[in-house]
């Protein structure tokens, strides 16, 4: 099963030609090249299954594939557990990592020879059944677990191995209610599943929203839970979450609106939720809501799109009031005391909502996960 934010579908639907092979088993391995030395095989995607090795490019299988792994890959070993692309400069050339069982082996791209390591190194790598590259950092995933290692000494840093459903996947009520384990914590704080939501308090504490799942910050104090436990009636993922006068309001995927008094536990509204269309004007989807402190405007993002809504109105109309134009999707927003914090995978820092409409280029990248939360790795 190919994994897709949001939902799993079959693989056979994006690559038909891997279900063609009924003789060949699942597939046991697969990497995404990147190598400006071997640009006919740039950009394309690789699939091995038992002795063969699959090409793909824009999901199109190439011309006389599948080959035996040994023509294309020579001294690499067919049956594999896993592999994953290595690129200049985090590898000194471009490099594929192979694992098969407590073997790794290292395969120059442009040279096409295979380097089986020095002993002494990947000494602290578990067994590999995937391999992946994100963000620039290599995972080692065993089971249900992970590790986080250097693709060139295989040494493992931080605290791992860690559990994958907590930091790669939405595994919905893994986990139980009020359970403040540090590991927890550190889960969210250093999760690379991307936010769907945050918002900030009157008080100046914190809310991030992830799947099923959220932190919340004061001061130097983090707080995990899941949705379910803190607002029970929202049960799961929320699109968008802007605070107040007090209150947080949160839009879910359907277009229903949850309003909670800020608190302990936090109380909900009686009369919610109401339709985003009735609450705000709106029709939804919506990417981010946000508000400042002491203003009265919501600012609701739709794509690349900025709505302003006043919300002292009583009757509350959007009225358009520019567009984003150097980021292409925004996952969620938030106000603060040094203005506004645009997050799309990285987050982005604004002295004000004008100011985000107004750049052209995008401003300094910074890390959610190690600069927003504090993660420490």
């Amino acid at each position: 099963i190919q994994i897709i934010y949001g939902k799993a579908v079959l693989s056979n639907e994006s690559f038909p030609e891997l279900d063609d092979h009924h003789h060949l088993g699942h597939v046991d391995a697969a990497f995404h090249m990147h190598s400006e030395d071997s640009p006919e095989n740039h950009d394309h995607q690789f699939f091995f299954l038992d002795i063969k090795v699959f090409s793909y490019y824009k999901h199109k299988l190439e011309k006389d594939y599948p080959k035996d792994i040994s023509e294309i890959f020579p001294g690499i070993p067919d049956h594999l557990d896993a592999a994953v692309e290595c690129p200049k400069p985090d590898c000194t050339n471009d490099t594929i990592i192979f694992f098969k069982g407590d073997e790794i082996y290292h395969f120059d791209v442009k040279t096409k020879k295979v380097d089986e390591g020095d002993e002494k190194e990947f000494k602290s790598m578990p067994s590999c059944t995937g391999a992946f590259r994100y963000m620039d950092h290599y995972y080692c995933f065993h089971g249900h677990q992970f590790s986080k290692f250097d693709p060139v000494t295989g040494e493992v840093w931080g605290k791992y191995p860690k559990e994958t459903r907590d930091y790669f996947m939405r595994c919905p009520y893994f986990g139980k209610c009020n359970n403040e384990h540090a590991s927890h914590i550190e889960r969210e704080q250093c999760s690379r599943v991307h936010l769907d939501a945050i918002t900030s308090d009157d008080d100046g504490s914190v809310y991030a929203f992830r799947g099923h799942h959220f932190l919340s910050t004061t001061g130097d104090k983090f707080h995990s839970d899941t949705i379910k436990c803190a607002f029970k009636e929202l049960h799961s993922e929320v699109d968008a979450v802007f605070s107040y006068e007090g209150h947080l309001y949160m839009i879910k995927i359907d277009n229903e609106v949850f309003v909670y008094k800020v608190g302990k536990p936090h109380t909900h509204l009686e009369g919610y939720p109401e339709l985003l269309k009735d609450v705000l004007g709106i029709e939804g989807p919506v990417d981010a809501a946000f508000a400042c402190a002491e203003h009265h405007i919501a600012h609701v993002i739709k794509g690349q799109t900025v709505y302003d809504v006043d919300l002292k109105a009583t009757s509350r109309v959007p009225v358009k009031e520019g567009t984003i134009t150097h980021l292409r999707k925004v996952d969620t927003a938030i106000c603060g005391p040094k203005g506004v914090t645009v997050i799309s995978n990285y987050y982005y820092q604004y002295a004000s909502p004008m100011i985000v409409m107004m750049v052209k280029m995008l401003p300094e990248q910074h890390r959610v996960s190690q600069e927003l939360f504090g993660c420490d790795h």
